[in-house]
């Protein structure tokens, strides 16, 4: 497995990237090139820098006060191999994750890449799909457009059905 991510950069403690404080990876890297996108420096494949896993395991574990981890980007999908070891060892500290993609949920169940599935796996909750400036809402919880979700993964892969939840702050 990778030990390390290509990112374009942390919020150590975020209240705006999910519930509670999280601690939020910006990944690097994104095809979605989501027009008014909030974070477009992210779009560049070989942008941004290399940190290993480790390492952010050691600042997450610092922070007694996280609820969780979010991974955001750019597009963490492009990297789900370490982000599922990542996520996994977030779980193991008790706390949850919360992930956004550009993606839809039904393009990444339905596809053959093990590690969409792996990291699926280890996700609360995933906000899918990609910011729409004609769908925006600044009333929305934790996501920009009204065409994205917020969906409660692991009901979603108990009931083999997108499960949508109703967050709140």
């Amino acid at each position: 497995m990778e030990d390390t991510l290509r990112i374009a950069g942390l919020d150590k403690e975020s209240v705006v990237n999910g519930p509670g404080l999280r601690y939020t990876i910006f990944t690097q890297g994104c095809p979605h090139h989501c027009e008014a996108c909030h974070n477009p420096q992210t779009w560049k494949l070989e942008g941004g820098y290399l940190v290993k896993i480790n390492d952010l395991l050691q600042e997450i574990r610092a922070n007694s006060l996280l609820q969780g981890v979010t991974f955001s980007g750019g597009e963490p999908f492009l990297q789900a191999t370490p982000l599922a070891k990542l996520g996994k060892a977030v779980k193991e500290m008790g706390l949850d994750l919360f992930v956004y993609t550009g993606y839809s949920w039904e393009k990444l169940r339905a596809s053959s890449n093990a590690a969409y599935q792996e990291l699926l796996a280890v996700i609360d909750i995933l906000v899918d799909g990609p910011f729409q400036q004609e769908k925006k809402d600044l009333g929305l919880l934790f996501r920009g457009s009204s065409n994205q979700r917020l969906i409660d993964v692991p009901a979603s892969l108990a009931q083999n059905r997108v499960v949508v939840t109703d967050l709140k702050r």
